[in-house]
This record gives C-alpha cells, structure tokens and sequence, in this order.
C-alpha cells in the first residue's frame, strides 16, 4: 500500500509499505547487482548508513550462482542476510545492453551469457519464474529496452510488444503467487514504462498499463543517451498519467541534480551505481561539489571528505588516507569511499523527506544544487 503524507506540486512525501517493511518515499535504492554493493561493502554497513532498499539483478543472479541456488538457500533475503525491502530489476535491460548475439521474438529473447557464454532464453514468464526463485519484495516486469535514439516504428512495435509482456507477467506473477513452494508470496509488481523520447508513446502507454492495476510503476529506457532536458520533459510529459495511488520509479538514474529534478516532477523511487562506481574511482559527493582524491593537492590533507558529516568514514579517516589507500590500490579504500558516497545519496533523500514534510522542498533543492556547483 502506498500512501502519500504531504505533497508540494508535483513532489511526494509518501510510505509504501511491503512484506518486509515499509518505505519512506523519495528513496535512493543502493544497487547491489549480484547481491553485493560492489566495494566490499556489507548488509551491516548498509543499515548502518540509512539503506532502506537494496536493489539486484535478476539477469545476473540467474547466470550466477543460478535462482535455483538462491531458492534452496531460503531466497535473496536470507542469503545474503538483509531483512528489509530488496527489488529485483527484471533482466530485461542488461539482455540488451550486455548479451550479444541476441534474437527477440514474440516469446521472449534469445541470448548468450556475457559469462560463459551458453545460449539463454527469457521471456516474461522467465523472468517471472526466476524473480520468484529469488523471492525479492519487489519485482519488475520483463520490458524491452529500446535505444533512445530509435526510429519511432520501431519503438511503436517495441512498446506494444512490452505490454503485452506485461500482461504475461502479471498472469505468471499471480500463478506463482498462489504455488505452495513459492518462498515470498506477497510479492510485488512493477510494470515499465518505454517509449524513449517520444512523449506522445509514452503518454499513451502510461495510460495503458495504468488500467492494470498494478503495486507500483515504473520509467524505463531514460538516462540512456538522451540529454538531462529531454529526460526531465519526458518526465513531465508522463508521470501525470501514471496512477497518483501507486509509487513512480525512474530507472537507472542518476546523479544528486537529476534525483532531485526527479522528485520535484513526481518520482519517488530512484537507483543508480554513480555513487559505487565513483566511489570506488575516487570522485567522492559532498555539498560543495565533486573531490577526486587521486588529485595531489590532497596529499597532506588531514581534513575528512567533508566537514560535518555523519558517516563512519568522515567521523575517522582523512583525505590523505584515502587517497594513499587508493593510490596504494588497498581494497579498503575503495570501501571507504563507496560508503561516504552512499551515506551521502541517503542522507539527501533523507533531507528531501524532511524538506517535503515542511513545504520546502522548492528551496532545498534550490540551495542544494547551487552548493554542490560552487
């Protein structure tokens, strides 16, 4: 159940509330793809720094260890010890964007295992079936991902055949919903938003799968080539007609300016791995801009990342440290870098929540934008 608590324009305050927790909305959901935050970053460390969803992969946990495995171990939440809400994105992006020589047809997609290569199948029911083995809180449905860049038959085609994928997915959903065996019988779906920047495709599809009465919805196929105007459009041009009652998703994105862009036109769940991938390269978020440690005029700096704040890194260690243990390519420092970096995404959630709840969200985000480009 979603309920919105305060809204301010388009922006929510909201709870959602799932078989393993309630959610306070906006939320940044940290991306553990194979069931680990890249960077040697752990469950404890996760709930130590205000994760309250983590994210995973079903493509990638079905290629390895296999959703089989999980499912004998108990499911995704035992097995990898976190009792709170965890989504698992429906592998459909990554068969695009990883798999070579794939073949989409009606059925579903043939492909080869960016691993090892071996011939895969996954269709709506696939994907279904695995996301079930897995037993995450939250499931999202098997969609295309067409480039952003596509001809507009194409995407045409491509967005009625996600639908009709949807339909599947429900229908599989409930089956496997209603089995004996099935470990998290209370799980979630999302459906998928596509139609890459055509907002005419988009609208029409948000008003389709808005008619199937779905636990939440999604936007997908965003952040994928086209500029940061084009998405915000296209944002404006679609979550109004995506169902009020239910939370809004924006895959895949993104960086602490297009979060709160985001939120101001209605979204309430976001993911992206900006804050793992930067992190563990160095580039470190703070409200006054982007430090790169590998810089050497933080040589001597004995200062934390950032004066003020609360997570475990900046209460102990100093630039310098970081940066020798980066330098140095000591595993612990890119731990420490990618759990400053995540403290900060859920501390800014955190301060919208609070902004939201007070009426000041416009301001917040005014302010926070114009500290962060100093």
């Amino acid at each position: 159940m979603y309920r919105i608590l305060k809204q301010e324009g388009r922006a929510k305050r909201g709870e959602f509330t799932t078989p393993h927790g309630v959610i306070q909305t906006p939320v940044f959901m940290n991306v553990g793809t194979a069931a680990a935050i890249k960077g040697a970053v752990s469950t404890a460390d996760l709930e130590m720094i205000k994760t309250q969803v983590q994210l995973s992969n079903t493509y990638h946990l079905h290629v390895r260890p296999g959703d089989e495995v999980i499912r004998k171990l108990g499911g995704i939440h035992r097995f990898m010890s976190w009792e709170r809400p965890i989504l698992t994105d429906s592998g459909g992006f990554q068969v695009f964007s990883l798999a070579s020589l794939r073949k989409i047809k009606e059925e579903g997609v043939t492909f080869q295992s960016h691993v090892d290569g071996r011939r895969i199948f996954m269709g709506p029911e696939e994907s279904m079936r695995i996301q079930s083995n897995l037993a995450s809180t939250i499931a999202m449905a098997f969609d295309e991902c067409p480039s952003s860049k596509a001809e507009r038959s194409y995407v045409e085609a491509s967005v009625m055949r996600t639908t009709r994928w949807l339909e599947r997915c429900m229908a599989e959903m409930k089956r496997l919903n209603q089995a004996e065996a099935t470990i998290n019988r209370q799980q979630m779906l999302f459906g998928i938003n596509q139609g890459a920047i055509y907002a005419d495709i988009r609208r029409e599809h948000a008003k389709r799968i808005a008619e199937l009465d779905l636990d939440g919805y999604a936007m997908g196929g965003l952040a994928v080539g086209e500029s940061h105007q084009e998405m915000y459009y296209i944002l404006e041009e679609t979550v109004p007609f995506l169902p009020a009652d239910k939370p809004t998703y924006l895959m895949g994105v993104g960086t602490p300016a297009n979060i709160l862009e985001g939120i101001e036109r209605g979204v309430d769940f976001f993911d992206c791995v900006y804050p793992t991938r930067n992190g563990r390269h160095g580039h470190l978020y703070t409200n006054y801009g982007k430090l790169n440690l590998f810089n050497a005029k933080y040589e001597l700096d004995d200062r934390p990342v950032e004066a003020g704040c609360g997570c475990p890194v900046c209460r102990r260690y100093s630039r310098a440290y970081l940066r020798h243990l980066l330098k140095a390519k000591e595993m612990l420092g890119m731990r420490l870098c990618v759990l400053h970096n995540l403290y900060f995404y859920n501390t800014m959630m955190e301060e919208a929540r609070k902004a939201l709840e007070e009426g000041l969200f416009h301001e917040y985000k005014k302010e926070k934008l114009a500290r962060m480009n100093t």
